[in-house]
């Protein structure tokens, strides 16, 4: 299903670049009190750390998803979860792993379309509260692994709604759209970041003892001359991860594909201004499934979606516009219990 957005960029951040640089750059959200985090050890003797907040009882939970190289103390993470505590939900948000502050225990990491450990962490959360209302938004990278997710499992997951943001539901075509323009910023940015965090797991790695783990990353060479997407996804993701190659990566992760096989009440915002992807990632009506509803806004930039007429006073739209989904789809699935 398309939906009519009701979203209008600020007209002072009226750029797809301000919109998305703004919020990353400028916006500086207070400490959330009380948050308390959770280490669960994975079937695989490693380890993910998940963060509460909110008061512990029987209130809907929330579970958030972040992007590439984002944790639980990204801006959008935390002021999203401030939102969600006021309306009356419970959130937690999952680190994906070596996200946390503290490096995995093994060379695996994180990708687009790693969907074990959310769903590792859905059956731990769903044997301790087998009862209660339980939602997952992601965001970029997050909702990429979330909409895959959603379609691997159909109706074998019980969720009351679920939102993906910005999602690069192509990753090809998004992977390409870096490598131009400004965008090339974003990419830089980014595989700079990548390419010094798997060097320091290597480390780690070391330090720790677990040399068969890091091997694996040594066996990857030098990243010095890596530059894009395509050649990272090449080189570590998909030899890490145990693709043929970064075509092989990109086929079986992009989440496009498993939007038709989705059984759960779920809001997909896109900005067609994204500049980390073009309007042919944006799917059809017909490759829906009756539960996605697809929101198209005009501007909003990567994750920005910033509203207000005052300057340097921004409204964040989504922490408005999240919860009422929630909201009227909570109202739903109580109904039919």
């Amino acid at each position: 299903m398309l939906i009519q957005s009701t979203f209008k960029s600020a007209w002072w951040l009226n750029n797809a670049h301000l919109q998305t640089i703004y919020p990353a750059l400028m916006r500086k959200t207070s400490p959330l009190s009380g948050v308390r985090r959770e280490r669960l050890a994975t079937p695989d003797n490693d380890f993910i750390d998940i963060d509460w907040y909110g008061e512990e009882g029987h209130q809907p939970l929330v579970i958030l998803l972040h992007g590439l190289t984002g944790s639980s103390q990204s801006q959008y993470i935390k002021g999203l979860q401030r939102t969600l505590v006021i309306q009356g939900y419970r959130t937690v948000a999952l680190n994906f792993r070596g996200c946390s502050g503290e490096f995995n225990h093994s060379a695996r990491c994180y990708h687009s379309g790693e969907t074990e450990d959310i769903q590792f962490l859905y059956q731990v959360l769903r044997q301790r509260e087998p009862e209660t209302p339980f939602a997952v938004i992601g965001f970029s990278l997050g909702g990429n692994v979330l909409l895959k997710w959603l379609g691997e499992q159909g109706s074998k997951v019980s969720l009351f709604a679920a939102i993906a943001v910005s999602v690069p539901l192509e990753l090809n075509i998004c992977a390409t759209k870096l490598d131009s323009g400004f965008s090339k910023i974003y990419r830089e940015n980014l595989i700079a970041e990548l390419k010094l965090f798997v060097k320091a797991k290597q480390g780690y790695l070391e330090q720790l003892g677990r040399t068969h783990e890091a091997s694996k990353i040594e066996q990857l060479g030098d990243l010095s001359a890596v530059k894009s997407f395509w050649q990272y996804d090449d080189r570590v993701v998909a030899r890490l991860h145990g693709f043929k190659d970064v075509n092989d990566y990109y086929q079986r992760s992009s989440s496009r594909q498993f939007l038709k096989s989705i059984r759960v009440a779920t809001l997909v915002i896109q900005a067609i201004d994204d500049p980390f992807m073009t309007k042919e990632v944006l799917p059809t009506v017909d490759e829906l499934s009756s539960t996605v509803h697809l929101e198209i806004t005009e501007g909003g930039g990567h994750v920005g979606f910033i509203a207000g007429w005052l300057p340097f006073k921004p409204i964040y739209w989504l922490e408005q516009h999240v919860p009422e989904f929630l909201n009227n789809q909570l109202l739903l699935f109580e109904a039919e219990i």
